[in-house]
């Protein structure tokens, strides 16, 4: 029987914040540090800090705004992180099950299902706001689900397509028929808002997507997935559980000061490594993928790509389909929504299907640290 994605559903949080009042943040913050550390400025041990522009933003990335959990923090420029308060956990539903629950309900209502009629939840996220545990079960026990199992894992922004190729294996291996994969981000609490090259990059979101075997073909029949990682650390996040033994290993006094900075340990990339190194992987993968199953890539009517840099978009799709290929077959959401991570290939599947008819043929397509990169065919069912 054939296993089919049959529904989705988005949550988007409540504030957005545009470029020009990101751009405002950031600056009063350069003015600040640049007052604040003059002399040794003047003096060569520290070097000035310089403006970020809308313009800049733009122009290097597509983005126009992204949705935040918290948006005073970030804005604040003695702050510039979100202030999210400590929830009680087993009292109060952590932020990110918060999220997932209102993209699974959403999902759930999309598709006629209720609670009851799922068999396993897997949340497939870039970042964890903890260890265990699982958000996944948490989610499972917060929509009342009875039975079945969840569990969480991540490959960073690759993690919704190998999260769809592990709701497929669990079911063509008879361990469920109906899976929900959520991807949940709060991407604003891993970001360096004081990077000028980075600060402007993700926003929060939470995607829900259900897969499911089904006696008759509906939404969208998965043909095929195919993934690929390669080591690499022109992308990382190192934040984590040994930071603390690491850095007390460091220090000449017992007790570090709790409040050490970390941002040296939160999202960094080498921009410029990573464009050269995974545009020509991910188109790369994606023509193998298409040939192995002997698809022509003049027929894919639609290439829903993880939304890390519109510049990126148009390279693997030129590259892909042609120099000639049309934008819309590759439908952006970056402007609105900026770096999702794991749910921005979802989101623009969630968000555009325009055009598409029985029988075309789409691919999901995410990339990302590891690296990592994930290829997902899908047939749009009658």
């Amino acid at each position: 029987m054939p296993i089919c994605i049959t529904a989705t559903g988005l949550y988007t949080p409540p504030f957005s914040i545009s470029n020009d009042e990101l751009v405002a943040s950031f600056n009063q913050y350069v003015d600040n540090y640049n007052h604040d550390n003059a002399e040794a400025i003047a003096l060569g041990e520290k070097v000035a800090l310089q403006y970020s522009t809308s313009e800049f933003i733009e122009k290097a990335s597509g983005i126009k705004s992204r949705y935040v959990f918290d948006k005073q923090g970030i804005l604040d420029p003695n702050i510039m992180t979100p202030v999210i308060p400590k929830r009680k956990l087993g009292e109060e539903l952590s932020v990110m099950a918060e999220m997932g629950v209102k993209a699974l309900s959403q999902a759930l209502d999309n598709a006629g299902l209720t609670a009851q009629d799922l068999d396993a939840i897997v949340v497939a996220s870039s970042n964890f706001q903890r260890a265990y545990p699982a958000i996944a079960i948490e989610v499972q026990h917060a929509i009342g689900m009875q039975g079945g199992f969840g569990y969480d894992m991540n490959v960073a922004c690759s993690a919704a397509t190998f999260g769809i190729a592990q709701a497929v294996g669990s079911i063509q291996s008879g361990m469920a028929k109906r899976i929900a994969m959520l991807n949940i981000e709060v991407t604003s609490a891993h970001l360096n808002w004081r990077n000028r090259d980075s600060h402007f990059i993700f926003g929060d979101v939470a995607m829900a997507t259900i897969i499911e075997q089904t006696d008759e073909p509906k939404g969208y029949e998965i043909l095929n997935s195919k993934l690929w990682t390669k080591f690499s650390t022109n992308i990382r996040n190192e934040l984590g559980f040994l930071d603390r033994a690491e850095f007390l290993a460091e220090q000449s006094d017992l007790y570090p000061d709790i409040n050490e900075p970390v941002s040296d340990k939160l999202f960094a990339q080498e921009g410029r490594k990573v464009f050269r190194e995974v545009c020509p992987a991910v188109s790369n993968l994606i023509s193998e993928h298409l040939a192995e199953n002997h698809i022509e890539p003049q027929s894919v009517k639609k290439l829903w790509l993880h939304q890390a840099n519109s510049n990126m978009l148009d390279l693997i799709l030129r590259t892909v389909l042609g120099k000639d290929a049309d934008k819309s077959l590759a439908p952006t959401v970056i402007a609105e929504f900026g770096n999702t991570s794991s749910a921005s290939p979802m989101i623009a599947f969630h968000r555009h299907q325009e055009n598409m008819k029985p029988g075309d043929i789409g691919v999901i397509c995410s990339f990302g640290a590891g690296y990592s990169i994930g290829s997902v065919l899908v047939k749009k069912c009658g």
